[in-house]
């Protein structure tokens, strides 16, 4: 048994896992597709390949900074210059229309995210892909870039649960990231078997999920509350730095 540790950290995050229009939705922290898709793109695997060796890994989340939601007014298409059309093509084949969209996400959070799975292999091969990715990586929508690295030094955790790497690792992993005043307790996501956590969610990827059409299946987690300081323990600041 080993566990991947990832940071996601950074201005602006969307994990969506619901809407399909007009309506872009986020998280409250990071989804299995999102994580599973970032890792995807580290290793370069294309959209037609199948992601079941990393679906199959049990994820945790545990939430360093809560976010606060915003949202974007979107729009896209519209005259722009006189005698001009620029648009997005409608179902009967006409261009012009101007498509507005509200598309939410979350600003200033960090996230602590752990894969556990059996193959220390493949989680050292991700954590490789994470150090020197193929393709760029960002925080569920392109414009998201992260605000830290995602790759931790010393991330993979050998012999080690999920709920024991969470809960070891210090809080924060930057000084840079202390609030003013830093929270009582973490909340913390943990996946678990399907059918006993008390939450669901529409996020676990079949085969090629991101191709079209993207396929997901349900999955179940369960959130608890760990104390910061006495169950997380906190950083000391002298070995704190701005940079791994």
């Amino acid at each position: 048994m080993a566990v991947l540790l990832m940071r996601l950290a950074g201005p602006m995050q969307s994990w969506g896992t619901q809407s399909r229009f007009t309506v872009r939705d986020t998280g409250v922290e990071p989804s299995k597709s999102g994580v599973i898709g970032l890792i995807c793109a580290a290793l370069g695997r294309p959209r037609s390949e199948p992601v079941d060796d990393l679906a199959a890994l049990r994820m945790g989340v545990r939430v360093d900074r809560e976010g606060v939601m915003q949202m974007d007014y979107h729009t896209a298409g519209g005259s722009h210059r006189a005698g001009e059309s620029y648009g997005v093509i409608s179902a009967d084949g006409k261009k012009g229309r101007t498509v507005t969209s509200n598309r939410y996400f979350l600003a200033d959070a960090g996230f602590l995210v752990g894969l556990e799975g059996d193959e220390i292999n493949l989680l050292e091969k991700v954590q490789d892909a994470l150090r020197n990715p193929r393709w760029a990586l960002y925080l569920g929508r392109k414009a998201f870039l992260p605000s830290v690295p995602i790759w931790i030094p010393d991330g993979v955790r050998e012999n080690e649960a999920l709920e024991d790497a969470l809960e070891r690792y210090p809080w924060p992993r930057l000084m840079s990231e202390i609030p003013k005043k830093p929270p009582e307790r973490l909340r913390v996501v943990l996946e678990t078997q399907f059918g006993v956590g008390e939450e669901v969610r529409c996020d676990q990827p079949i085969g090629a999920a991101f191709q079209y059409p993207r396929k997901f299946m349900l999955r179940h987690v369960t959130t608890q509350f760990w104390g910061l300081g006495k169950v997380v323990p906190l950083r000391e600041e002298e070995t704190c730095t701005c940079r791994d």
